[in-house]
This record gives C-alpha cells, structure tokens and sequence, in this order.
C-alpha cells in the first residue's frame, strides 16, 4: 500500500488500469456498446483510453459524461486495489477535444490580459482540467494559480 506522501509504482498503477478496464468492459456490454481499451502509464497516472471505429462511443465522450464515468470507476478501481486512485479515463479522443476548448480560454484569457486586464479569471473546473490550463499557459509564457474552493476552484491567468 501507499502512503498519501509515496507515488504509487508502475506496478500499482498497471494494477490500477487493469481494474479499470475490467470496469468499463463491463459497463460496456451493459451498455451494449464496442469499445477498445488502451491501458497506459502517463505523468505517475494510470490512463484509461477508449475508442470505437463507429460512433457509438460519442454520447459517452461528452465531458461531463466522461468526468462521471472517471470518478465512478476511480471508485471501482478503490474498492478492488483498497487504494485511491487517480486514474484518467478517455472515451473516444474527448481528452484532446477537451485540451483543444481549454486552450482556447486560455487564448480569450491571454486577448484580456493584452487589452490591459491584469487578471482573468477562467470558469471552474476539475483539477486535472486545471493542470492542463496551467501547462497550456506556462507554454505561452504567462503564470496562472488556482483560487476557489471545491466545485468553484478555478484558474486565474497573469503575465508573468
């Protein structure tokens, strides 16, 4: 087991993964839909992918769908490893959709900030979505800190 101070190992988090692609193969053929799992190791997480050659997948690639499907199955993958888990799930590519529309309020942040704004405020969102904007907006040169608490924690974007 870990501790809240100790990263999980490559092991745990394969174990992770493979719990939850058991999981959502299961939520799958409840659902009557195809869908191929992509098991990974990612940035010290375990990364879930899954992907279909048709459209079935796409009403479950909406983001807060997604959002919902990832925290029922970190709690499925809790319940059998007995360990927290932080996994990132992705169904059909609406992981880089969703990087591509923060991207873009990183972009409507950095416009205000250059009409003379000395802050701006994006909307409230999960913390790995705020990790994203963080990464996309230290790549443009800007600082950006979280403010808020639980479901109102959003980012706020600087110039540097």
């Amino acid at each position: 087991m870990t501790t809240s101070d100790d990263a999980p190992t490559t092991e745990q988090l394969e174990r992770e993964g493979d719990a939850a692609a058991d999981f959502i193969e299961g939520l799958l053929d409840i659902a009557d839909l195809d869908g191929d799992l992509e098991l990974d190791v990612r940035q010290g997480r375990a990364y879930v992918s899954v992907e279909s050659d048709d459209e079935s997948l796409r009403p479950l690639a909406d983001p807060n769908v997604v959002q919902a499907l990832q925290e029922i199955t970190r709690l499925a993958v809790q319940r059998e490893t007995g360990e927290f888990s932080r996994l990132i799930l992705d169904v059909a590519g609406s992981r880089d959709a969703r990087r591509s529309q923060l991207s873009g309020l990183v972009d409507q942040a950095i416009a205000r900030l250059d009409e003379g704004a000395s802050q701006a405020s994006l909307p409230a969102m999960s913390s790995y979505e705020r990790k994203i904007v963080h990464d996309i907006v230290a790549e443009r040169g800007y600082v950006s800190e979280s403010y808020g608490e639980r479901a109102d924690r959003h980012a706020v974007v600087r110039k540097a």
